[in-house]
């Protein structure tokens, strides 16, 4: 999972406005997150091809209150034309699956 700073990240979302993905915000002292991190892992040894990158939120301190980032671990999923949709509850691999997978099957 490629890891991007505040420039990248907001260069990839105005930049690349064609195609969705989602972003993993994390802290690096997080517990849940390294948690998240393992499950996002397995994710993409199944479907290598998703588009995901990870940020740590201590570096974005612009996009972190632009987005209104309230808790980390937090995915936040960036579709052209529609709002951004943010997971918190990172419950199972499965369901981090289930709702990662439309942006592999618009790719």
């Amino acid at each position: 999972m490629q890891e991007l700073s505040q420039q990248e990240l907001q260069f990839k979302v105005n930049q690349d406005n064609e195609k969705s993905f989602a972003v993993f915000m994390y802290t690096p002292l997080c517990g849940t997150c390294k948690v998240t991190e393992r499950m996002l892992d397995i994710i993409l040894t199944m479907k290598p091809n998703m588009p995901l990158v990870k940020c740590n939120i201590n570096f974005l301190p612009q996009i972190s209150q632009e987005w209104q980032i309230a808790s980390v671990p937090c995915i936040v999923v960036i579709e052209p034309g529609k709002e951004k949709q943010y997971i918190y509850r990172m419950q199972s691999v499965d369901e981090l699956y289930r709702r990662l997978m439309p942006l592999v099957e618009r790719e």
